[in-house]
């Protein structure tokens, strides 16, 4: 130990340079500025995963890490739909998750705004409507706006979240 703080009193401290700001974050950053000041106060979501293969819940989770940041932007989610004012679903709506979904829906105060999240919760997607599926989750409940993709990118769900508040306010 007294040799490294030898070392850093002969050399001082040795860090990397501060990273080039990365042009291509620009349009996450002004998703977030531009969610500020729309909200004015905390976006709480609820995510429902209603039978999806878990790929858009990846993409969902990554919202929340050091790079998307949505919590810097007063975007929390909620464990209770009672507390929800947006609602996330996901996946093909399977018969078993059916009733899950619309007390989670009916739980929500209203306004509720809805968003199908995947190709499976747009359309149904591979799966469609079967024995075990409901399909796309506009099936079950009314649904405000879609991301398709399959998995949608972290970018695309934050900017059709931000267009949903953006049209709901105004």
């Amino acid at each position: 130990m007294l040799k490294i703080l030898r070392t850093i009193a002969r050399g001082g401290l040795r860090s990397e340079p501060l990273p080039i700001p990365d042009r291509d974050r620009l349009p996450d950053q002004r998703l977030h500025e531009e969610l500020r000041t729309l909200l004015g106060r905390a976006l709480c979501i609820r995510q429902v995963d209603a039978g999806s293969c878990n790929g858009c819940e990846l993409e969902i989770h990554a919202l929340g890490n050091a790079y998307y940041n949505i919590e810097g932007a007063g975007i929390h989610f909620v464990a209770s739909p009672r507390h929800a004012d947006l609602l996330l679903v996901t996946g093909p709506v399977t018969r078993n998750m059916r009733e899950a979904l619309l007390r989670t829906y009916q739980a929500m105060p209203p306004p509720r705004l809805v968003v199908a999240v995947g190709d499976c919760g747009c359309t149904g997607g591979i799966f469609g409507e079967s024995y075990a599926s409901c399909g796309a989750v506009a099936n079950v409940i009314p649904v405000d706006a879609s991301v398709p993709g399959c998995p949608p990118s972290p970018t695309a769900i934050l900017q059709v979240i931000v267009d949903l508040v953006r049209s709901s306010r105004g």
